[in-house]
């Protein structure tokens, strides 16, 4: 079968460190042609624009966006209107609403519409899914810490109204969590604390219940130095189960699980590839609903300025 021709929109440090690798690896997809502001690839078509880009060349099957979630909304909607396929960089949009939108969109038009998870594709998690699936769990524990400054060296708009700050990353493990877990959780209660000169938060303390009483507690942090954590805890009626490193580690009961080879963005252009096949759409807007739940329900505390080195 011929390889899938794709536009990828965005071509900042997650697109180059992720997307360009994975969709190189997959024979199923063509990466043709790039657009953004100074995007340029040795080999593929730039362009300045998505506009320019659907412009001149109408034979792209589909299009990846990896730009800010505050713009995405337009682009998307812009490339369903084209007639092409989409895939979304988590989050999918700045808000619920926006999102909703382009699910319809995408539905009507007959079109696929992928909001991708990647974290949900790290190799611990669908068995750690299958093995709580027949567990009492008794209390989850979310610890997830890294360096804005390593991550996101210098992207002022991380801090900015959709930029989402800490739950840029934190969005991750709950994108984990709704995947992992029986049953659903609800926030109770958060504490967003956000620097005097920003508008979005550095650090959160969620506390969520899921639907038979037991809690969901999550502690984010946008300045852990050294060693970065990202790590879930499970206790349940047949003991803890602990994912680590992004959930690329798994431990039952005590005793290490062997799990396959990390390759989450790989994984996500396979799905990608499967839902062009078939025709169909992956949409799941939960993680982000406990962002913005945590944003409307969370109280806000005012920390310390927080300045790019």
């Amino acid at each position: 079968m011929t390889a899938r021709k794709i536009g990828l929109v965005g071509l900042g440090k997650i697109a180059r460190d992720q997307h360009l690798p994975a969709l190189a690896a997959n024979p199923d997809l063509e990466l043709v042609a790039v657009a953004g502001h100074g995007a340029s690839l040795d080999g593929v078509d730039g362009f300045a624009s998505l506009s320019a880009m659907l412009a001149a060349r109408p034979d792209l099957d589909a299009i990846t966006l990896c730009t800010p979630p505050g713009v995405r909304h337009a682009l998307a909607a812009e490339a369903l209107a084209a007639g092409k396929p989409v895939m979304l960089e988590k989050p999918p949009g700045a808000t619920l609403g926006e999102v909703e939108l382009l699910a319809r969109q995408a539905e009507s038009a007959g079109l696929t519409l992928f909001a991708s998870w990647h974290s949900r594709h790290a190799p611990g998690v669908a068995p750690a899914r299958e093995w709580l699936a027949g567990r009492e769990i008794h209390r989850v524990q979310i610890v997830w810490k890294e360096d804005v400054r390593v991550w996101h060296p210098g992207q002022e708009w991380i801090f900015e109204p959709a930029g989402m700050g800490v739950f840029d990353p934190g969005i991750n493990a709950l994108s984990i969590v709704t995947a992992i877990l029986p049953r659903p959780f609800f926030l109770r209660d958060a504490l967003l604390q956000v620097p005097a000169n920003r508008q979005a938060p550095i650090a959160a303390q969620l506390r969520f219940m899921d639907t038979a009483g037991a809690p969901v507690e999550a502690d984010l942090d946008f300045l852990q130095t050294g060693p970065q954590t990202w790590d879930i805890y499970v206790e349940t009626d047949a003991g803890r189960l602990t994912l680590t490193k992004g959930g690329s580690e798994l431990t039952i009961a005590g005793e290490s699980v062997p799990v396959g080879p990390a390759g989450e963005y790989p994984a996500l252009y396979a799905r990608f590839a499967e839902l062009l096949d078939s025709g169909a759409s992956d949409v799941d807007p939960a993680p982000l609903r406990h962002v913005a739940d945590a944003c409307l329900l969370g109280r806000r505390e005012a920390v310390a300025s927080f300045h790019f080195p």
